[in-house]
């Protein structure tokens, strides 16, 4: 029997049991893994902010990627990658913007261990200071994107909290403010359900009074990979689409829609339950395999992609009300360290006479 008379009687004996929501994952089965690849990031597949994640959903189907160059670096217990994406082409084929992402992973940030945080925290101020090149004199504005009172999307207002503010020393007593500090200010604007404002009006607003040299905003993720949640930072000068990851995408804070560069600093909080279901899937599959070699549901769904699958549950999920985004139980905790780790390397970064031991002791 040919694949697509077996792809044909495969979904007729699914529509046969009632199970006519799998028309919609039908479709976009026989489309191809090209139009998963496209918008697996987005709205079509599991969801993700991470530029890496989109470069690997996007490289299993296309391989190598005309205008995108990609470096990783290993630094013990850290991986760095740094991706430009110079063309259109590159942009379109990994659903992000053009521009440079660069991607700290630390599995073992998951455990508290100070020492660590302190080594990633001066490796985030290094890895930021490349993105931000302003002179001493220059105003930066650091925006504390979410909502404080949701723990996974409270990262932006706990980093506000932390960051090491001197705008109004330079208007009030110059004189005070030591060389090698630079005009600070910091912003958390809420969301439109608190304030009844979109974040980027609000955002705008802020520019044109304050007139800052660069908006830097920061983030809380979502992840496709549960083993990124809780152990990535990325930082991107393409700006920041407010609740893309998690489908409730705003107006974007791009150099666009400010008329100054925008930096986004991201750590991932959230994982699309599709993802789980998707890997719960495969290890049973896998066990199942060990124990009945040969097994049928084996040879089903060998012939979906993990693209594919991941599709197929979402199609699932979506018409019982049940999109959900994930989170760990220990994400309170965690988002307090994230917060401070990325403070930490803010104000080291912004400010050239702090030291890491100075910052740390500001946000612990």
């Amino acid at each position: 029997m040919s694949k697509g008379r077996s792809t044909e009687h495969r979904w007729k004996r699914h529509k046969g049991r009632g199970l006519d929501r799998f028309s919609g994952a039908r479709e976009r089965y026989e489309q191809g893994d090209a139009v998963l690849a496209h918008d697996a990031h987005t709205s079509g597949g599991v969801r993700t902010d991470l530029a890496l994640e989109a470069r690997e959903i996007a490289g299993r189907q296309a391989g190598d990627i005309p205008g995108l160059d990609m470096d990783i670096e290993e630094n013990g217990p850290m991986t760095i990658t740094r991706i430009h994406v110079s063309s259109e082409q590159a942009a379109r084929s990994i659903g992000k913007a053009m521009g440079h992402y660069t991607t700290i992973e630390v599995p073992e940030l998951r455990h508290k261990n100070p020492e660590l945080e302190e080594t990633v925290a001066g490796q985030f101020a290094e890895e930021l200071a490349r993105f931000v090149r302003l002179p001493d004199d220059a105003v930066v504005l650091v925006v504390g994107l979410g909502n404080w009172n949701v723990t996974p999307d409270a990262l932006g207002p706990l980093v506000i909290e932390d960051l090491f503010v001197t705008r109004h020393l330079f208007a009030v007593m110059p004189d005070a403010v030591e060389q090698g500090f630079r005009s600070v200010c910091g912003l958390a604007p809420g969301v439109l359900g608190l304030t009844g404002i979109e974040t980027s009006e609000i955002v705008t607003g802020v520019v044109q009074r304050v007139k800052p040299d660069i908006v830097i905003a920061v983030d809380a993720l979502a992840a496709r990979s549960i083993d990124r949640v809780n152990t990535t930072i990325q930082i991107a000068d393409s700006g920041i689409h407010p609740g893309a990851g998690v489908g409730n995408r705003r107006k974007a804070l791009t150099r666009e829609t400010l008329g100054i560069d925008v930096i986004s600093v991201g750590v991932p909080t959230v994982v699309d339950a599709a993802t789980i279901a998707s890997d719960a899937m495969d290890l049973l599959l896998a066990q199942l395999e060990d124990k009945v070699p040969g097994n049928g549901a084996g040879k089903l769904f060998n012939q979906f992609t993990p693209d594919q699958k991941r599709a197929l549950i979402s199609e699932v999920l979506q018409p019982l009300g049940h999109n959900l985004m994930v989170t760990p139980k220990e994400i309170d905790e965690f988002v307090q360290n994230a917060a401070h780790l990325v403070a930490t390397g803010l104000n080291v970064a912004l400010h050239e006479a702090m030291t890491l031991e100075d910052a740390l002791s500001l946000t612990h």
